[in-house]
């Protein structure tokens, strides 16, 4: 039995094109959490210390930022430098796998822009709809 696996997920995984199975579907929620997507697209950009991005991102609590930070370098995609200076400082930096999510990201921004007014349109509709119920 080669190139299959019995565990779902795994690499040799024969689960139906499209479909999205366990591990996947975990990374995925990582990615496209609420500020997952927002901090991989701002360190892209630049590097950044812990307080620049909790200004950057307004509405984040620093539990929430700490916590998607510790995600994203647990997966690969961003990594932690401490600083060598007085006082001590933390920098967060985009890693050579994070940064292959930067065509994907803005390929979805872009589609955000092209597409807001039609989603825009959908949403008055389904409102107005919702309100005659």
């Amino acid at each position: 039995m080669t190139g299959t696996s019995t565990k779902p997920g795994t690499p040799g995984d024969q689960a139906a094109p499209g479909s999205i199975v366990g591990p996947q579907r975990e990374l995925l929620d990582q990615l496209l959490d609420k500020w997952g997507q927002l901090l991989l697209t701002s360190l892209c950009q630049q590097p950044r210390r812990f307080n620049e991005l909790k200004r950057e991102l307004d509405g984040i609590t620093q539990k929430s930022l700490t916590q998607a930070l510790r995600r994203l370098e647990r997966n690969g995609l961003v990594e932690r430098q401490v600083l060598k200076q007085r006082p001590i400082a933390v920098e967060y930096r985009i890693t050579p796998l994070g940064r292959t999510l930067d065509k994907p990201f803005l390929t979805l921004l872009a589609w955000t822009a092209d597409h807001l007014a039609e989603v825009e349109q959908h949403r008055d509709a389904y409102d107005q709809d919702s309100d005659n119920l």
